[in-house]
């Protein structure tokens, strides 16, 4: 149930956590301030065999990727079908980076922007 609480509109700041979503997309981040301890991809329905990856965008450029490609379990919560890929990541980013996720076998990459 946690996952589907990261869920939210747009790109939004990760105080401590927050989350994103660009249609089935999304990405999840927990953590405090600038410190990510846990980042989550999810898609909206079953694909079995896909896979995710989270990274780092500074100033409009891909700089650093969080989670190398990793493939994803199936999941339903609430009657609601998801893939979901988790990462722990125990790192502190710069003010103002954003966390993106991104699936192989689609376009959409949700953005969480760190911010003190």
């Amino acid at each position: 149930m946690t996952a589907v609480v990261l869920l939210l509109a747009g790109t939004a700041p990760a105080y401590a956590s927050g989350g994103a979503d660009k249609g089935p997309v999304s990405v999840g981040v927990i953590g405090d301030g600038l410190k990510v301890k846990e980042v989550r991809a999810l898609l909206k329905g079953w694909y079995p065999g896909a896979r995710a990856e989270v990274f780092v965008m500074r100033g409009g450029k891909r700089v650093q990727t969080v989670g190398s490609w990793k493939a994803t379990e199936s999941l339903e919560v609430g009657g609601h079908k998801f893939e979901r890929a988790t990462w722990q990541v125990g790192k502190s980013f710069r003010h103002g980076d954003r966390i993106c996720s991104s699936f192989g076998h689609r376009d959409e990459h949700p953005c969480v922007t760190i911010q003190r």
